[in-house]
């Protein structure tokens, strides 16, 4: 191989490092900015397409355009009225002036970092200006009522912000300290808010207690049920006893009646028929009021010693 050869390959070979160095690719979700020794040049590149730069001298920094995400760090915050709250919030944002984002931040490392300042300390001023019913509530609906436990219904406390309200104080808030910064916050939201440690707490017992009071409540409904139906119990078994007694003393009246009609019957009939009569009852009447041990002392003119003297022939 000639001299010659040789150098036009290295030639060959330079020129395509060249070309190579000075053509770059803009992705569609890429925007670009080209420094020269550490400054910005020309305007940023936005379109996509195959763009092209000073070879070795201007450098390239790829932005992202779409939106982006920052999720802050779950926070234990004072609301205005002394109660702890955990809070945690996410929002989503994107950068909008890329050459100011690249002068004041230089990437999104740095950009997320500080948005953690300007948000975190948003939503923890928010939160700190706000009682906790405006926290936890966003509007003035009647809520539903629950007919079994009437003593749960009432009216909610009117709130005047609501947690939709302080959301958008934080994204406004959040927006203009931001702007000088290139970057545009979209959307601040409240994943989650709990309550603190100590107050969960607190209102698992003050939960507790309102159950055992409702349970109570139907305990003592309960037993006045049940002294109700004893009590018609007892009224209906006595209306039953008295109704089976008059109809008892009824039907012995009734039996009396007959008795003493058959007792008159027997008793107008002839002499010996009534003398008859007359000798039953009086051995019925021995049979109920004498038994082995007793003596008997009869008079000569007595009823009893004539039917014995009568009964002994």
């Amino acid at each position: 191989m000639t001299m010659t050869r040789i150098v036009s390959i290295i030639l060959l070979v330079a020129v395509l490092g060249l070309v190579m160095s000075a053509l770059f690719v803009v992705n569609e979700w890429d925007q670009v900015i080209i420094t020269q020794f550490g400054e910005p040049v020309g305007d940023p590149i936005t379109s996509p397409g195959l763009k092209f730069k000073i070879p070795f001298i201007q450098k390239i920094h790829r932005m992202d355009k779409r939106f982006l995400e920052w999720d802050g760090d779950i926070a234990e915050l004072p609301t205005k009225d002394k109660v702890f709250i955990e809070v945690d919030t996410y929002a989503r944002w994107r950068i909008s002036d890329s050459l100011l984002f690249f002068q004041r931040l230089r990437d999104e490392f740095v950009a997320q970092s500080r948005l953690d300042d300007i948000l975190d300390g948003e939503v923890r001023k928010a939160i700190a200006n706000h009682e906790l019913l405006e926290v936890i509530r966003s509007t003035n609906r009647v809520p539903a009522q629950d007919e079994s436990m009437p003593e749960l219904a009432g009216e909610l406390v009117e709130i005047e912000t609501g947690r939709q309200a302080i959301r958008q104080e934080v994204l406004a808030a959040g927006q203009g300290r931001t702007s000088d910064l290139g970057i545009e916050v979209l959307d601040v939201q409240f994943k989650r808010i709990n309550y603190g440690p100590q107050v969960l707490q607190d209102v698992h017992a003050r939960m507790i207690s309102e159950r055992n009071r409702i349970a109570d409540r139907f305990r003592s409904e309960g037993q006045g049920e049940r002294a109700k139906i004893l009590g018609d119990m007892e009224r209906e078994l006595k209306r039953i006893r008295s109704e089976a007694y008059r109809e008892a003393e009824e039907i012995r009246g009734r039996a009396d009646a007959e008795a003493t009609d058959i007792y008159a019957g027997a008793y107008n009939q002839s002499a010996d028929s009534r003398s008859f009569y007359e000798f039953l009852k009086t051995m019925e009447t021995f049979e109920s009021t004498m038994d082995a041990d007793t003596w008997l002392l009869l008079s000569t003119d007595g009823e009893f010693y004539r039917f014995l003297k009568t009964s002994g022939r």
